[in-house]
């Protein structure tokens, strides 16, 4: 997105990339559909350690801005949930675009290069020592990502030139990624692996209502994803099992019309079966609704929409979709992306400390960024 912008406005561009093919990340998001932005991005759907960074990219590069070339493209799309766009095809078609854009705009991109060194030059310019040669530039653009997924081939290249070049890089750490149970909770619930569910989860005033799914190793799905962001080890945990749901007035009227049931039985009409019945066995006693008496009905729909969740860990970069942290925004300008501390020198996307919800959010700051770059560059 930045070549492109730079290349439209008659500079010379060369995009390095490491990698095989460009474009990787693309190719694998949305599970190969590519969730290419959210048509409700707003700043506040991104975690920063300065939360009015993104503001003024995500202003001058809105989700319709990038709706817009889509559409010029030709490519299909659709509205998945909650303002998320995907491609009805393939993600391909994105990488296609992109690759299109880049190549009317007269852009170079050399792929299997990787970059040894950077230095700047007396001239305030950059040299790049590369696998292909040397290189040199007025203005160098950082957009190598975080470290998430590195079977991809991500890296902490951009941090360790963010260091290299006199910026703080914030502590990182793994984002929108499954969380890993241990003891008591991983025994109790590893055999349901495969088992999902809408829940609330929140931790630390933080709240999302979407799907649970229970793994192998502990729990993932939307709502998992989005809190991990927000957790970390030690932090409270909690899940709303029926979200929406008047709790206390369900339970009363099971107790009325419905007597006889079991707690188990009735739970498992409006939860996975083997949910309710993991829940029965572990942490609810189970008895007919009518030997409940009215403090212990209320300790059940405590328990149900407040279930305490000890997680002991994440999965990690490995399957991590976003990396938190990043290089300090202090040092960066928010309107051109550019350091305070070298002119010519631009960091944008992942590596900087701007991190996305899921739902196409972080495509959208990539787009957003690189234009603020792109439209800055040479300036």
């Amino acid at each position: 997105m930045c070549a492109i912008v730079a290349g439209q406005r008659g500079l010379r561009v060369l995009v390095v990339d490491h990698a095989n093919k460009v474009g990787k990340k693309i190719l694998m998001s949305g599970g190969g559909r590519c969730n290419f932005t959210n048509t409700g991005t707003t700043p506040a759907n991104y975690l920063s350690a300065n939360p009015h960074f993104c503001k003024s990219a995500l202003a001058r590069y809105t989700p319709w801005h990038f709706i817009e070339l889509v559409e010029r493209h030709g490519i299909a799309y659709h509205e998945k949930e909650l303002g998320q766009l995907f491609c009805d095809e393939s993600s391909k078609q994105i990488v296609a675009m992109l690759l299109a854009e880049c190549e009317a705009a007269g852009v170079e991109i050399r792929t299997h290069c990787s970059v040894e060194d950077v230095q700047q030059t007396d001239d305030g310019g950059f040299r790049l020592r590369t696998s292909q040669g040397a290189f040199a530039a007025s203005s160098l653009v950082v957009a190598s990502g975080g470290l998430s997924i590195p079977s991809m081939g991500a890296s902490g290249f951009g941090y360790q030139l963010a260091k290299q070049f006199g910026h703080d890089v914030l502590p990182t750490r793994a984002g929108l990624v499954p969380l890993t149970l241990t003891g008591k909770h991983a025994e109790r619930l590893h055999d349901l692996a495969g088992v999902s569910l809408p829940v609330e989860a929140r931790c630390n005033g933080v709240s999302f209502r979407n799907f649970l799914l229970v793994t192998h190793r502990g729990i993932s799905g939307p709502a998992i994803l989005q809190i991990s962001s927000y957790w970390q080890p030690g932090d409270d945990l909690r899940l709303d099992l029926l979200p929406g749901t008047d709790l206390d007035a369900l339970l009363h009227d099971w107790q009325q019309r419905r007597r006889d049931a079991e707690l188990k039985t009735l739970l498992g009409e409006v939860l996975p079966k083997r949910f309710a019945q993991r829940l029965c066995e572990h942490w609810l006693a189970n008895k007919p609704l009518r030997q409940y008496n009215a403090p212990e009905l209320r300790a059940i729909a405590e328990l149900l929409g407040n279930w305490p969740l000890v997680a002991s860990g994440t999965e990690g970069y490995r399957t991590a979709e976003v990396t938190l942290g990043g290089v300090d925004t202090d040092g960066l300008s928010s309107s051109t992306m550019m350091s305070k501390r070298v002119p010519g020198l631009y960091f944008i996307g992942e590596v900087v400390d701007v991190t996305g919800w899921l739902g196409g959010y972080n495509f959208q700051w990539a787009w957003a960024s690189g234009q603020a770059a792109g439209a800055a560059l040479g300036s």
